[in-house]
């Protein structure tokens, strides 16, 4: 089925993605299949299987008659037999695969099956278009007259028929729900034949799809449509943690892929010794404090003098040897006899991170002394400013020579010296001229 946005064509073909709403990337449909058989001739003088399978909003499929004998391709919008008029899906496939897929849900009875009717026109696409926006204008409404009425219960999803006269009401509920005055006042405000029909919470988790923790979609609206029953046993033989928020998914249940490599981690757990039996050391019992199945490790706790712990990696090799000791009557002098050591390699870096190597407090000092200087340099020449008052230099002449220093500051020796240098060197040269 293709997205709404994008199946604007007369035919109903996409307009975006140009693949008649069959793409194998789950963008514009849930639960798709790919034919392999596509590209294969049938044998001369046989006929293609005239039962398909079509599809629905979300995860509903069905399988239909093509009795008319239909030119059919996958991904065509056609006009199927409802329950009451007719319905609007889209081929999901076509020929030797369907007879696959009907052994696979044990679907025995195909006498009874309903047909297809046509090809959608442009009519039906249109009034089909029109029940699909209904869905999400109804949503809000129907959900406020449960809740008005009392009923524990919640509307997940909304389905219209393809001929706008009908709508299915898709609820989760933990008990039995009594909604026949439900009913009335929907078929009284919608004005359409109401169908209610109860799902689980994982069904309703793969109706409305979304993104699982993995990252990528889940699981139960893209592929999988058996659900089993999933127990705190698979994490345990996995030795995940009991978290319930980690192994719960978005249906409040525990996670599906629990049970995916679940056999794997029971193969090899057999070659496990038991997690119960206690090895006997010199130094005292060692108890089973973790394992590690892919690396095939075992780690075990024994108390030392101080009765600290003391963990121990153990290969399971090891283990199975020690417990013959044991059962022999031997007790070896320590575990640490027998554990792994690992060795650490030091790779050479090739990013040296500079972060701690300089203190948060390095410009501290220099500011001190920053101030400090400043204070010096300006506190004697505002106590002296202060003292004298501005100067009044207008009257005055301007001959530095001749007029002494009144600024208060101290005369500079050095100058003074080399005055009177220069008078004696003058007065000895008078003396000798005369």
């Amino acid at each position: 089925m293709s997205c709404s946005t994008c199946s604007n064509n007369k035919s109903g073909v996409p307009n975006g993605c140009k693949s008649n709403g069959s793409c194998g990337t789950g963008g514009c449909n849930k639960l798709s299949v790919f034919d392999w058989l596509s590209n294969m001739d049938l044998p001369s003088g046989q006929r293609i299987y005239n039962i398909v399978e079509v599809r629905f909003k979300n995860d509903r499929k069905e399988y239909f008659k093509n009795d008319k004998n239909l030119p059919l391709q996958q991904g065509e919008v056609v006009c199927v037999q409802g329950t009451s008029g007719h319905d609007v899906g889209v081929i999901s496939l076509i020929g030797e695969l369907v007879k696959l897929q009907l052994t696979r849900k044990k679907v025995k009875d195909t006498k009874n099956l309903r047909t297809i009717y046509r090809k959608a026109k442009e009519e039906d696409l249109e009034k089909w278009h029109y029940a699909r926006k209904r869905e999400k204008e109804i949503m809000p409404r129907a959900r406020t007259i449960a809740i008005k009425l009392g009923l524990e219960m919640k509307i997940s999803d909304i389905e219209f028929q393809g001929d706008n006269t009908k709508a299915t009401f898709y609820y989760t509920a933990n008990d039995r729900v009594d909604f026949r005055e439900l009913i009335k006042q929907y078929a009284t405000e919608f004005g359409i034949r109401v169908e209610m029909r109860q799902i689980g919470m994982r069904q309703e988790a793969g109706k409305l799809g979304g993104i699982g923790s993995c990252g990528r979609e889940l699981c139960c609206s893209t592929w999988l449509t058996d659900f089993r029953s999933v127990n705190t046993n698979a994490a345990r033989y996995q030795q995940l943690s009991i978290n319930p928020q980690k192994l719960a998914g978005q249906c409040g249940k525990l996670k599906c892929c629990l049970n995916f490599e679940l056999d794997a981690y029971m193969e090899q757990i057999k070659t496990f010794p038991n997690t119960n039996v206690q090895l006997q050391t010199e130094t005292g019992y060692a108890r089973h404090i973790k394992t590690d199945v892919f690396k095939r490790m075992m780690w075990y706790g024994v108390k030392d003098k101080n009765d600290m712990m003391d963990i121990i990696g153990l290969e399971v090799d090891r283990v199975h040897e020690i417990i013959k000791m044991n059962k022999s009557g031997k007790k070896p002098q320590s575990l640490k006899d027998f554990a792994v050591v690992e060795e650490v390699v030091e790779e050479a870096s090739t990013f040296d991170s500079v972060v701690g190597q300089d203190s948060l407090s390095r410009f501290d000092d220099k500011f001190k002394k920053n101030k400090g200087k400043g204070k010096r340099k300006n506190k004697p020449h505002n106590s002296k400013n202060k003292q004298k008052g501005p100067k009044n230099t207008s009257n005055k002449p301007n001959n530095s020579k001749s007029t002494p220093n009144n600024s208060g500051n101290k005369p500079n020796n050095s100058k003074n010296k080399r005055r009177n240098n220069n008078n004696r060197n003058r007065k000895n040269n008078t003396n000798d001229q005369k």
